[in-house]
């Protein structure tokens, strides 16, 4: 008998619709015709094992007992779905194969692997188990997916990564959550303060953008317009570009501060003749924005439709496993599998069929196009959101729903139009021996971009799409102007010059789509230099399963408030932070640990080499934490529902259904 070990009952139940039939129903599982088997996990149904398992001495909270380290680590089933584990034991030393179909993650990987091992699986029949890969839930995608089983130990690294995860985020935030609880409660803070590898990073990320806002004061900056015409009579603007000269007179920014200096310029200038000393004129082109990871995704959605990262990952979760319409959300790639382009006529011809709107006014999408997602060497256990082969219904489908099916599919829409052409002019003008430059763009053919023309009709959100898609790093206000024919040596008459008074702007707070866009683009917040060169700009804090559920998890426990679409830090998460040693309020430890999990992932790191620093690390955190009192929460009242003490450091990781 081959057992099929799903990840949840919604997996589970696809993968039994294409196995022979008639199928046998029972308590936790489904038999097949063919006598083989499908069972399922209810998400992780093996938790950490509380500290108590360890030392009972640990039922009670003592900085002596800190940091507490297991030498053997142990694994305990949840209470709440004991009975599955019971029938997937019996299962288990029935079957004859078994083959791991988590979801096609890093944690979807332990979670049926842990399962595999706990239940005493050895020797061949371990080495024998098989992995399947299940992006779409829909029939022809399960068979073919069937149809390409691999060998679960190629996912070992894979496991591991998530299993150093697992341990390094249980001695962290146990060990650090019970200090500072201790420590607080010294100073009349009754609550537990919770703290975590990913969540106070993130926390920390929030109180320094309320402080710089907060401490933030505005001065004055100053630019000069010139306003040309030429002998036809035709205009245009260009921007004064400040000297060497001018830097004592400038900030770190190259705004100009000295009004007078501005004055000086503007006078100068007024009825003075120009020439153009530069002209370069550049055919550019603009590939198709990459379909979407959960990620990008979650941050478009929120500049778009207003929705928090929650909600956007609940109702891809319900497009993917209630409605079939895309396929497995939780993904980190951008990219999709060269094989998968095979599929494309089909996928098109659903979404044309069930979201015709999308290419209202447009070409034809073609089919025989491919764009740079389809890339091999950036696919691995899973790729990027598209749309299935099944046609969507958008009227059976809620607001949210519908929403992000059409976004989704406009996103893989794009993959099949040509790029975006454009040419894009630069003029330099010397001016009384200054400089002033402009720039324009002029459309020479849309493309892609003729799909999002049509956003603003369908979604009734803007045209322009976000950083994260659709958006050109040209894209500025000098590029707007047309400009008339201009020559390099042509002389032209400065009319006037003009003196623009501009105010320099506080940062903005938080939102749900930049707080996003920071975690995944942590190094930017990084502030040790060497740390910094070892991260990728795509390296982030948590991973795209947890990242929506960390922020909800911070309101949760009072630390965070929205404020209309802004996110601001409560008294007690600025207390919390003033309280920590800065390393462990900054993304730079959490980046370098997500950098190093990756590499476990990718066969570059050893679990040991990971393990053994962080113990070390921890060792010093908890010194530091016993030798001094949060006095930043004395006063400080707990703004979170009141907890038990038992288990204040754990975390979701992954949703259940």
């Amino acid at each position: 008998m081959i057992l099929y070990i799903a990840e949840k009952p919604s997996l589970g139940r696809a993968i039994a619709d294409v196995l022979p039939k008639p199928h046998k129903k029972g308590d936790g599982f489904i038999t097949a015709a063919n006598g083989d088997c499908v069972s399922w996990c209810i998400g992780h149904l093996l938790e950490q094992a509380e500290p108590d398992a360890y030392d009972d001495a640990f039922k009670s909270w003592k900085l002596e007992h800190l940091p507490i380290v297991p030498q053997t680590w142990k694994l305990m089933p949840k209470t709440k779905t004991r009975s599955q584990l019971t029938v997937l034991r019996k299962l288990v030393k029935q079957a004859s194969a078994i083959i791991n179909a988590g979801d096609p993650d890093r944690e979807g990987q332990l979670l049926v692997d842990e399962v595999i091992v706990y239940l005493g699986v050895k020797g061949d029949k371990l080495n024998q188990v098989q992995r399947l890969l299940i992006s779409d839930l829909n029939p022809q995608a399960v068979k073919r997916a069937l149809g390409q089983l691999r060998s679960n130990r190629e996912f070992i690294p894979l496991s591991t990564s998530a299993l150093a995860r697992s341990r390094a985020d249980w001695l962290y935030g146990m060990n650090m959550t019970r200090a500072y609880t201790i420590q607080g409660r010294k100073v009349g803070y009754q609550g537990v303060l919770s703290v975590g590898r990913v969540q106070t990073p993130l926390l920390g990320l929030v109180v320094r953008r309320d402080d710089e806002i907060a401490d933030f004061k505005p001065k004055s900056f100053y630019e000069v317009l010139a306003h040309l015409v030429t002998d036809q009579q035709q205009t245009f603007t260009a921007k004064w570009q400040p000297s060497e000269a001018c830097q004592p007179y400038m900030d770190e920014d190259g705004r100009v501060l000295a009004k007078g200096l501005a004055e000086n310029v503007v006078a100068r200038i007024n009825g003075q003749p120009a020439q153009v000393t530069k002209i370069e004129a550049k055919d550019k082109r603009q590939n198709p924005p990459l379909p979407y990871s959960l990620s990008a995704l979650q941050i478009d959605a929120a500049k778009r439709f207003g929705l928090s990262a929650k909600e956007v990952l609940d109702t891809c979760q319900s497009l993917y496993e209630r409605h079939k319409l895309i396929t497995y959300p939780r993904s980190d790639s951008r990219y999709l599998p060269k094989e998968q382009h095979a599929l494309a006529p089909k996928v098109l011809d659903a979404v044309l069929k069930g979201a015709a709107a999308l290419v209202d006014g447009c070409e034809a999408p073609n089919a025989k196009l491919k764009s740079k997602a389809w890339d091999d060497s950036k696919v691995d256990a899973h790729h990027a959101i598209i749309p299935t082969e099944k046609v969507a219904n958008l009227s059976s489908l809620s607001s949210n729903e519908a929403k992000l099916y059409q976004h989704v599919a406009r996103q893989y829409l794009a993959q099949f139009y040509p790029a975006y052409m454009y040419a894009e002019t630069a003029v330099e003008v010397t001016i009384a021996g200054g400089l002033f430059t402009t720039k324009a763009r002029q459309d020479k053919s849309l493309g892609w971009k003729q799909l999002y023309k049509r956003a603003t009709t369908v979604n009734q959100a803007s045209s322009n799409s976000s950083s994260s898609s659709t958006s050109s790093d040209d894209d500025n206000d000098d590029t707007v102007q047309s400009l008339p024919p201009l020559v390099k040596g042509q002389i032209l008459q400065c009319e006037r010059g003009e003196l623009l008074e501009k105010m320099t702007q506080a940062p903005k707070h938080f939102t749900d789509a930049t707080l996003l866009g920071a975690m995944t683009g942590i190094s930017r917040y990084v502030t040790n230099s060497d740390i910094k060169k070892i991260l990728k700009e795509t390296d982030g804090l948590g991973t795209e399963a947890t990242r929506a559920g960390i922020i909800e998890l911070l309101f949760k426990r009072g630390y965070l408030v929205r404020q209309g679409k802004s996110i601001l830090a409560t008294p007690v998460g600025v207390g919390l932070i003033r309280s920590l040693p800065e390393s462990a309020t900054t993304p730079d430890m959490t980046a370098l640990w997500e950098n190093s999990l990756d590499a476990i992932s990718q066969k570059r790191l050893k679990y040991d080499a990971f393990m053994q620093p962080l113990l070390s690390q921890l060792d010093n955190l908890i010194t530091q934490a016993s030798s001094q009192l949060p006095s930043a929460l004395q006063g400080v009242a707990s703004s979170a529902p009141k907890r038990s003490f038992k288990k204040p450091y754990k975390k979701k990781t992954k949703a259940k259904n």
